[in-house]
């Protein structure tokens, strides 16, 4: 069974500035190379472009090799590869889709190292994004080989992250000094002056051929920096593109509207005790709460398209109050149910103290730590981001209702927010509360209510 080497790399030459990236298949036997991809990005970061080059292996190798093909992935990059093998958090959200991306591409092959390589062992990697960066300042499309043949205009600005917030994982290793350098910028690294080359480069050029690349992502969708809209060389066309959905200017385009709705109350609400994955029913005061929001959101000024709940049954309850008024049907989705509390289900806060010191504080202070037998925040995270994207995919431009928990209906808000996994601590959701976000296409959120209960009232 042949076995591939990525080898991938991304620059940008002032960290945000225009960026590129590179990436090869090799032969692992051989190192014949067997495809090549690269691109100019637009302004952006270098840890952007880094992610969008593994992005671009990871297609590549599914081209040549199909699915299961075995790899080994080489960077330079210390943050990618340190994320992508799950032994650095990701902290910043702007990073955040691109990690899940290639994680759903390397989760259809079989990678047997992600391996942190020295840079001037990426050399092809990082020649290649060279060339698309030079090319796009030309006016031109870069080409395998080396040759930018193809008139075109520059990218447009994909401000994906704005630097001044870059995930660096831990900031320093055993030796006391920066794991990741290269993601600094200064002399000698990538961040040096607009057109210049960011960083070293290799005289020689490839001849093999470059497999098809599709654009797997639009970087612009993971956040808005808005921070540069007046700056000269920002055209009013890219300007407008980043004011949408801000709440700076009216949105240009129709959104998708997430209504979020809280189920009623149940005995465990009552006795505030940790209610997870257990099926506990609604109180008579819980089916009144489902009942006043149900009255709410059947009249002016909403139109429910679709109800998206919870499998668990004081979700379904409450979602099922509205689809009878509404005279919709209830669509079940098990990525949208409440975290799993494990061992602490149905205990008090209280209890888990005396019970469960250490792994209360474990938890309370990383989102990562689950509870005994339980779920973390952080793979709640990433299932409520799948349902999300499924969601607002399927149903553009309509207004979804979802019927959920704290847990999932917090993590959504945060992502709209773009907010930290601390945040989660500094929310606070009623029984039966509303929130309202609202996803536009060019992909901005913006959070239009929280936590209202005025129908309870």
């Amino acid at each position: 069974m042949t076995s591939y080497i990525i080898e991938a790399d991304g620059g940008s030459r002032g960290n945000p500035g225009p960026a590129g990236y590179g990436a090869v298949v090799m032969d692992a036997t051989d190192r014949q190379v067997l495809a090549e991809a690269a691109e100019a990005i637009g302004v952006t970061t270098n840890n952007v472009a880094e992610y969008r080059g593994l992005i671009a292996g990871l297609t590549s190798v599914l081209a040549v090799g199909g699915e299961g093909a075995q790899v080994a992935v080489r960077m330079d990059s210390k943050l990618v590869i340190e994320q992508m093998a799950g032994r650095w958090k990701i902290k910043n959200e702007g990073l955040r889709p691109l990690a899940m991306e290639a994680g759903k591409l390397a989760r259809r092959l079989r990678v047997t190292a992600w391996t942190w390589i020295p840079r001037d062992q990426n050399r092809h990697a990082d020649r290649l994004a060279n060339e698309a960066m030079d090319a796009a300042a030309k006016g031109l499309a870069w080409k395998a080989g080396g040759a930018a043949l193809t008139d075109s205009p520059p990218p447009p600005s994909t401000p994906a992250d704005t630097g001044t917030s870059a995930d660096t994982g831990p900031s320093a290793d055993s030796s006391g000094t920066r794991a990741d350098s290269g993601n600094l910028s200064g002399s000698g690294t990538r961040g040096g002056a607009s057109g210049t080359s960011a960083r070293s480069r290799s005289s020689s050029t490839s001849t093999s051929t470059s497999a098809q690349q599709t654009d797997l992502l639009d970087v612009a969708a993971t956040a808005a920096d808005i921070s540069d809209l007046s700056a000269p060389t920002a055209s009013l066309a890219t300007n407008q593109q980043r004011n949408r959905g801000t709440g700076w200017a009216p949105p240009t385009r129709v959104a998708t509207s997430l209504l979020l709705l809280r189920h009623g109350e149940t005995p465990l609400s009552v006795d505030r005790r940790f209610s997870g994955l257990g099926d506990a029913e609604l109180t008579p005061k819980g089916l009144a709460q489902a009942s006043a929001a149900a009255e709410r959101l059947s009249r002016e000024p909403y139109h429910l398209d679709v109800i998206v709940s919870s499998p668990l049954k004081r979700a379904r309850q409450t979602a099922e109050a509205v689809a009878q008024r509404t005279g919709l049907t209830v669509e079940v989705d098990e990525d949208l149910r409440e975290v799993d509390f494990g061992a602490w289900e149905g205990h008090t806060f209280t209890e888990i103290q005396r019970g469960w010191p250490a792994e209360l504080a474990a938890w309370l202070a990383d989102p990562s730590v689950a509870p005994p037998d339980g779920e973390s925040f952080e793979a709640v995270a990433e299932r409520v981001r799948r349902a999300e994207e499924r969601l607002v995919e399927r149903y553009e431009g309509r207004t979804v209702l979802i019927v959920s928990h704290v847990t999932p209906i917090k993590t959504l808000l945060r992502f709209a927010l773009m907010a930290p996994p601390a945040a989660l601590y500094r929310m606070h959701l009623d029984l039966a509360c509303l929130s309202l976000i609202e996803h536009y296409t060019d992909g901005q959120s913006v959070v239009k209510s929280f936590n209202d209960t005025s129908h309870l009232r």
